[in-house]
This record gives structure tokens, sequence and C-alpha cells, in this order.
């Protein structure tokens, strides 16, 4: 009786995805690969939701259920998460986080800790070998990566901790090592198990004071995690040493090669998977990166048209709330794409849903902006003789200001979408797929060829959408208003 309520629970679970999620750096991506690929030889369905943006949205998206795993480092959770000021174990760790229902497991056996690095000619021109050192060289361009210069166990706290005044700007992790190769900066922060530290012969500078933890990496779970997942996730720890992780990151990094190839050689070298796995080619994951894009693209858009339209025409006649929507819908440009999608988790987890509200919060502006602007600018004499003819305000709406304002309706809504095809690529970092996902995947890379796999299908989406919209307003428009709109 018991072997068959197993199968059954087992057999559940296996139609049940179980959301397996990475950060959006190399590494990442790998240990991402390795609990999916795993749990899918045990015959586990796994939803991939790769490549979120940062730690922040991964351990949110952790705790509201969005996902049930990702691989955390302790270091991370103890600084960046839990921002204790004093050095924790596993045990120690997972007291603090139990209430939040995830659990840590035990650690795949290598040690990621951060480090600062310079070219080996600039180690040695100033004679840098700790990062002490860097308080007397003043002239040295720092540049981190973005989270390293948010996070307290990054670039705050270091440079608290030893005395640093440099003035730091942010980059791209991946993009990083190559300004640092080609000498357009002189430090960066790295990951110990970077392959990019060997390929460059780049010099670590030594923590001297010890300010970094150290950084094992594990998976992170959801407390709910079915035991049978959670017993094959185990049969990864301990297997994976510091050489080994950097090796492994240097054959995506240079070696070409995918991150699921890496992953599954390393799970068939270890028998944990029986043959090796075919990898899809570019164009399957082209063509579904597109419609994606096209279905959050369309959605959003669709949705601002029809809000966009119709708050216009019940507010235009009031000047007064005219302009505070249009201030309002003005004030959600200012706000950073990045910062806005973040700002959705709460409210709507991670995915499509999110990205779909602030794409749609975007497209509101020119939208609104055209509209009430062409109905509140119409001549005033058109306006009086609809009047004198008895018109009712209904009559008025469709006869007289609809038609006339539609050029600038259109263009608004032309703007609106190219806004929304270029800003979609950024929900990748959210886990909403689409075009953004080989530009994030490529930055991490620093592979151009990936980043064009996204950009190049999103400039021929732009493109193809105003020609779309060109063509629109030559079927809709009338010859003498389509003059007018173009001039």
């Amino acid at each position: 009786m018991f072997l068959v309520m197993l199968f059954a629970t087992s057999s559940a679970w296996a139609s049940e995805p179980i959301k397996v999620a990475s950060k959006n750096f190399n590494e990442s991506y790998i240990l991402g690969e390795l609990a999916a690929q795993l749990l899918e030889q045990e015959g586990f369905v796994v939803e991939r939701r790769f490549g979120l943006g940062g730690t922040l949205i991964c351990y949110e998206a952790l705790v509201s259920g969005e996902i049930d795993l990702y691989v955390e480092y302790t270091g991370t959770i103890e600084r960046a998460i839990l921002k204790l000021s004093a050095r924790a174990t596993i045990e120690e760790l997972n007291e603090h986080i139990a209430e939040k229902g995830i659990r840590l497991l035990d650690p795949f056996g290598f040690n990621n800790t951060y480090a600062i690095v310079v070219r080996r000619e600039v180690a040695e021109k100033n004679a840098l070998r700790t990062v002490g050192d860097l308080v007397e060289a003043r002239d040295l361009k720092v540049v981190v990566s973005h989270e390293f210069l948010e996070r307290e166990d990054g670039w705050p706290g270091l440079a608290a901790e030893y005395g640093l005044r440099a003035q730091v700007v942010g980059m791209e992790h991946g993009l990083a090592y190559q300004a640092l190769n080609d000498g357009e900066i002189d430090v960066t922060d790295a990951y110990s198990t970077d392959g990019e530290l060997q390929r460059y012969d780049l010099t670590i500078l030594e923590d001297d004071k010890g300010f970094f933890p150290e950084y094992l990496a594990a998976p992170l779970i959801r407390e709910d995690l079915p035991r049978r997942a959670v017993i094959v996730l185990g049969k990864l720890a301990g297997l994976l040493d510091d050489a080994r992780m950097q090796t492994m990151n240097s054959e995506v990094v240079f070696g070409k090669r995918s991150f699921a190839d890496v992953a599954n050689e390393f799970l068939v070298s270890n028998g944990l998977a029986s043959d090796r796995q075919v990898v899809e080619s570019m164009w399957p994951n082209l063509l579904r990166n597109t419609l994606q894009h096209l279905k959050l693209t369309g959605i959003a858009l669709a949705a601002a048209i029809l809000v966009g339209v119709f708050a216009s025409l019940a507010v235009f006649r009031n000047t007064a709330l005219s302009r505070g929507l249009i201030y309002f819908s003005g004030l959600l440009q200012t706000i950073p794409s990045i910062a806005l999608l973040a700002l959705m988790i709460p409210f709507f987890g991670i995915g499509m849903y999110p990205a779909i509200v602030a794409l749609f919060l975007y497209s509101l502006l020119p939208i609104l902006r055209n509209t009430i602007t062409a109905l509140t600018t119409l001549d005033p004499t058109l306006i009086r003789v609809a009047i004198a003819m008895g018109l009712s305000n209904r009559e008025q709406l469709r006869y007289v200001y609809l038609p006339l304002s539609l050029p600038s309706m259109l263009a608004g809504i032309r703007t609106a979408a190219v806004i929304s095809i270029g800003t979609a690529t950024l929900a990748a970092f959210i886990g909403a797929g689409g075009l953004g996902d080989p530009i994030v995947t490529g930055l991490a890379l620093n592979d151009v060829g990936l980043i064009l796999q996204g950009a190049i299908p999103a400039a021929l989406l732009a493109i193809v959408t105003e020609l779309v919209f060109e063509l629109i307003e030559r079927l809709v428009l009338p010859g003498h208003l389509r003059v007018e709109a173009a001039g």
C-alpha cells in the first residue's frame, strides 16, 4: 500500500512542473541546468526560469512560490539576504529562513567567493598584492558588476572595511572582463571560479582582512518541494570542487558550448545521467522567443489602447483631469524599466503577467498624450458648427472628435508599439521569456552572436510594426488627413 501511495505521489509531481530558476550569470545557468536535468532524469517535469535579474528577484520569487528552487550561495544569504553581521553555518542559515518556508540543501562542494581582480601588468606597475593596496592606487578606474555595487557584502561593505575612496560605476559582469582585458578599466569584481581568471591571466588581490565570507553554492528550495525531488538534488552534494567548476565555466564562455551541454556532460561523467542530451538548434528557440515576444507586446498594447483611448474620451473635456492623467502616465515613464519590472513581483510574481502590466503602463503615455492633445486642439469653429447642428455629445464624438483625432491617435499607438517591443526585451530578467532571453544570456557570456539573436529580431519586429501601422493609416485615414498626419 505504501509503495502504491509513493508511486501515486511521484506520478502527480512528475506531471506538475518543478520551476527551476537561475540568476543572470554564467555559473548560475550551469548549476540551474544541473538541477533541472537531474530532476528530468528522475521523471520530473521541469520548467526553466533562467536568467532572472539577480538575487532579489530570485529570492522573492522563491518565497512567493513563483519558483521552486534555484542555486544560491551561503555568503549571499548571510550578507545580502539576511544581512547578518556574523558568520553563520548552513544550519544557522536554515533557522533564519525557515519561517519563509524555504531551506538550503547541502552544498555542491566548491566555494565561489567574491574576489577583486586586476590585470597582471597593472598589479606589477602599482605593486598591488592585497585589496588594501588599492587605497594608495587612486588613479585606477574601478568598475564592478551592478549587483556587487549595491550589496552590503559587495563594494559598500568592502570600501568601508578597507577605507577605499575610488569612484565606482556598474557594468554587466560578463562585459567587465572584456573591458578589463582591453585596458578600458583597471579593477573589477570576480567570482573565484570564473573561467575568465585563467583565460585573461588576471591577478586576484588577497582579501587580507577576510571581508568576504564563504560562498558555498547549494540548492535553495521551497519546503513543499516533494521529498523525492529533494533526495534527487542531494545527489549533487559534494560533487564539484573549485577547479572543476572553473573548468565548466570556461568551457561555456570560451569553448562556446551551451550550458545544457556542459551540465549534461558532468552528469553523465558522474553516472547521474544515462546518455548525452541532444542540444536544440537555434531556430526553434528563435521562433519560440519571437512568438512569446509578440504575445507580451500584443496583449500589453491592446490593453493600453483600450484604457488609453477610453480614458482620454472620458476626461478630455476636463482640463484638470486631462493634465493629471498625462502627468501620472509621464511619471511612470521616469521609473527605470528593470525597476518597474521588479516592483511588479510582489503583486504579480514573475513571468508573463508582471511583464505585461509593466509594458501596459509604459505604453499608456504616448497613447494618452496624443489622443488627449488631438481631442483638445480641434478647430473651435468645427465644434461650434457641430453644436449649432444640434449634435449630441455622443454624436459629436462619433462624427467630429474621433475622425479628426484619428491621425494623432494612430501615431500615439504606433509609438507605443515600438516602445513596447524594445522594452519587452528586459522582461527576460523576470522570467517572461521573449527575445530578451538570448540577449540576457549573451550578456552573461559576452557572446555577441547570442545578443544579436535577440537584438536583430527585435529590431526587425519594430520595423515591421512601423510598416504595418503605415498600411493601417493608408487604409483607414482619408487622403487629406494622411497628408496632415505626415506634415
